[in-house]
């Protein structure tokens, strides 16, 4: 089985788009999105899911931000990195490293880096865009070629897309309702939309949490239809922390879970009796 570090991955991989995506770990807004500063997290934050396949503890996954500099510019550097343990390692071992550098304040994405080792398969691609030709360089360290692709401004990658999803405003967003955006992904433009099904009090390691429950919507065609086996549950507070993402395969299910975090910009309720 493969374990892979993106939920993005593995909920493009469910939707059955075109050559695989999460991360869970994976999230949006229509059009741009802008702010004077993010209230929802902040550089520091370090996040660590557990990644299970029924009862087998199959590997982990963190998520950790990070200030840098880039084009003379302050940005957020998110690191993102997956792995495996135990025999799902000895027998296919994964190390996969997701990394994006993105606008502190629009979460504008500039530059991706996704890195997988994955048993004998192996991927180095680099995504830089460029706003001002409205274009995404893409460098293929691998197969030693740059590509170049058309994209728009309210572009998100893999990464940036779970971050733009925590700045939204879900406070009046209604069950049925939807929130979307755009993703640059293996060359292509890609409409992803998450659909809330309803809210929950889920139990957790830390004590039970309120939750926001989603599922992905996938474009087929011109009709977009829901997923039923992907489940999202996001953190029902002013972090909008991905909690948990349960995916349905052929024989059981794979889930992630956050099993540990610290550096959150709030507080995180947590419900203990």
């Amino acid at each position: 089985m493969i374990i892979e570090f993106s939920i993005f991955e593995k909920l493009f991989h469910q939707l059955n788009m075109k050559k695989c995506l999460l991360p869970i770990l994976l999230l949006l807004s229509i059009g741009a999105f802008a702010q004077e500063s993010i209230l929802e997290f902040k550089k520091g934050e370090y996040l660590k899911f557990k990644i299970s396949y029924g009862l087998i503890n199959a590997g982990f996954a963190s998520l950790e931000i990070k200030d840098s500099i880039l084009n003379n510019e302050a940005v957020f550097h998110v690191v993102g990195r997956g792995w495996t343990t135990g025999m799902v390692h000895f027998f296919f071992p994964v190390e996969d490293d997701y990394q994006s550098y993105f606008d502190e304040r629009t979460i504008q994405p500039h530059h991706f880096i996704r890195k997988v080792k994955e048993g004998g398969y192996t991927m180095n691609r680099e995504i830089f865009f460029n706003y001002d030709s409205i274009q995404a360089k893409v460098v293929d360290h691998k197969r030693d070629t740059i590509k170049y692709f058309e994209i728009h401004k309210d572009i998100q990658d893999m990464v940036s897309a779970l971050y733009l999803l925590r700045t939204k405003d879900l406070t009046d967003l209604k069950e049925g309702e939807t929130i979307s955006m755009d993703i640059f992904f293996d060359g292509e433009i890609n409409n992803f939309k998450l659909k809330l099904i309803g809210r929950e009090q889920l139990k957790t390691k830390f004590g039970k949490v309120n939750t926001l429950i989603f599922k992905p919507i996938v474009q087929v065609g011109r009709v977009f239809k829901e997923n039923e086996s992907v489940t999202l549950w996001v953190t029902d507070d002013k972090n909008k922390l991905p909690l948990k993402i349960k995916a349905s395969i052929l024989v059981g299910a794979l889930k992630a879970e956050l099993i540990e975090y610290k550096g959150l910009a709030n507080s995180f309720p947590v419900i203990f009796n």
